[in-house]
């Protein structure tokens, strides 16, 4: 028969908190990358984000989950509360204003153009999906 013993794990060290903090930095700058550049998702690398910040500084986790504008991502992801109408329109707004902006600009070629279409009527109907949350 085994020993029930309970091993108490140290604390992380300086050099694993300090990893994960950068990571947490380095996820931040592309989420916020992410804004403007159509095919790149911010919310997903906010959330590592978070999910880093958790383990590396809790106050840098606290300063994401309470920013102005990032905050909801993560917010709203990690509690599945949903997104209020005025961030869908928004977003919905501002993801069609990208996608046919790269369409017209950035490319002549007709595949893409449709892939860039696809992609901005996918990312819509899924943010017209997601649960909506009162103000």
């Amino acid at each position: 028969m085994r020993n029930n013993i309970i091993q108490i794990r140290p604390e992380r060290s300086g050099i694993y908190r300090i990893l994960f903090l950068i990571s947490g930095i380095i996820l931040v700058i592309i989420g916020v990358i992410g804004i403007f550049v159509p095919l790149l998702p911010t919310a997903i690398f906010l959330i590592l984000a978070s999910a880093c910040f958790v383990k590396g500084s809790p106050r840098a986790n606290k300063w994401l989950r309470n920013h102005k504008i990032l905050g909801a991502y993560v917010k709203n992801y990690q509690d599945n509360s949903g997104l209020t109408i005025k961030v869908k329109i928004i977003n919905i707004v501002f993801l069609w204003l990208m996608i046919l902006t790269s369409a017209h600009f950035f490319t002549e070629n007709l595949y893409i153009r449709l892939i860039l279409l696809a992609i901005a009527v996918g990312v819509t109907v899924h943010l017209v999906f997601v649960k909506t949350k009162k103000e």
